[in-house]
């Protein structure tokens, strides 16, 4: 019998670290656990990682456009 870690109860659920932002996304925790109270100092990497996360929907989206849910 299968372990269910080996298999993900949601197999379309992306894992942040499989994200091409993820570098991004550490980047902007790294920031915060640094600069803990003045996230102001952060600003530059939250908006990278936003920029980032923006380019991944907008493919992902023209990827899923000629998609059919009926095929």
């Amino acid at each position: 019998m299968a372990s269910r870690a080996s298999t993900p109860q949601y197999p379309s659920a992306a894992r942040i670290a499989d994200s091409p932002c993820y570098h991004q996304y550490a980047a902007s925790l790294k920031c915060l656990e640094t600069f803990s109270p003045d996230k102001s100092k952060c600003q530059k990497h939250f908006d990278v990682y936003k920029e980032c996360k923006k380019k991944e929907r907008e493919a992902r989206l023209e990827r899923n456009k000629n998609r059919s849910f009926f095929s």
